[in-house]
């Protein structure tokens, strides 16, 4: 089970406004928006898309990685663990 599924419902609401965001951004440049606008606009998605990748990241943390810790198997927190250094790496890359 995900450790975000008790906040799933949460996580999917603020999807979907970023889902929203995303169409006014594609109608601010169909309508030819002044760029400092749209770009202000996208600094906004991005904002709100690392709010959530972080929600989710924490809540791996939280679950995943304390779960493998108490069941004490060595190589599974190993693997849970790389897991979730590698996503922090996207996260700094992006």
């Amino acid at each position: 089970m995900p450790g975000y599924s008790m906040d799933k419902d949460d996580y999917a609401r603020r999807l979907r406004r970023i889902e929203g965001q995303v169409r006014g951004l594609q109608r601010m440049v169909d309508e030819d928006t002044y760029c400092i606008d749209v770009l202000t606009q996208i600094s906004a998605v991005s904002s709100a898309l690392n709010s959530v990748a972080l929600g989710l990241l924490d809540q791996h943390v939280r679950h995943c990685v304390a779960d493998a810790a108490r069941d004490g198997d060595p190589a599974e927190v190993d693997r849970i663990v790389a897991e979730a250094t590698a996503a922090v790496a996207r996260l700094v890359r992006s």
